[in-house]
C-alpha cells in the first residue's frame, strides 16, 4: 500500500546553500524515522513558500546518493496571509505496510508548529 509521510521545515534565509542543507536534512529524517528503503519511495512532491526563489529545493535530492530514479516534482506553495514564511514542505509516497497512525511525519525548525497533533 502507498502512504504519505509529511514532513516540513524552515530557512532564515533565501539562500541555494541553506534551502538544500535544510531540504537534504528533512528527507535524511523521514527516511530515518519511517524506516524506509529508496526501493519503497514511489515519488516525492516538494512546495516551497513563494518567498524562496534561489533554488528548487528538490535539487537536494538529487545530490543525495542512491537518489537518482525517485520521481520528485517541486511547487509553490499556496501564497496565504499569515502562512509560515520561507518554508519547504515535502509529502514523500511510500510504499509501506504500516499502519497510518504508525507513520512519523518529520517537522522541523519553526515548521514544528504546523502539525502539533503529529508530533510524536
Amino acid at each position: 500500500m502507498i502512504r504519505g509521510i509529511r514532513g516540513a521545515t524552515t530557512v532564515e534565509n533565501d539562500k541555494e546553500e541553506e534551502i538544500l542543507l535544510k531540504t537534504k536534512e528533512l528527507l535524511g529524517e523521514m527516511v530515518k524515522e519511517n524506516s524506509i528503503h529508496l526501493d519503497d519511495i514511489a515519488s516525492i512532491f516538494i512546495s516551497a513558500t513563494p518567498d524562496l526563489k534561489e533554488v528548487f529545493p528538490a535539487k537536494a535530492l538529487r545530490k543525495m546518493e542512491g537518489w537518482t530514479y525517485v520521481p520528485v516534482v517541486c511547487m509553490q506553495e499556496l501564497d496565504i496571509q499569515g502562512a509560515i514564511k520561507k518554508c519547504i514542505r515535502v509529502m514523500m509516497h511510500v510504499n509501506t505496510s504500516q499502519k497510518p497512525e504508525a507513520i512519523i511525519h518529520v517537522y522541523q525548525e519553526r515548521a514544528v508548529s504546523l502539525r502539533p497533533d503529529l508530533k510524536k
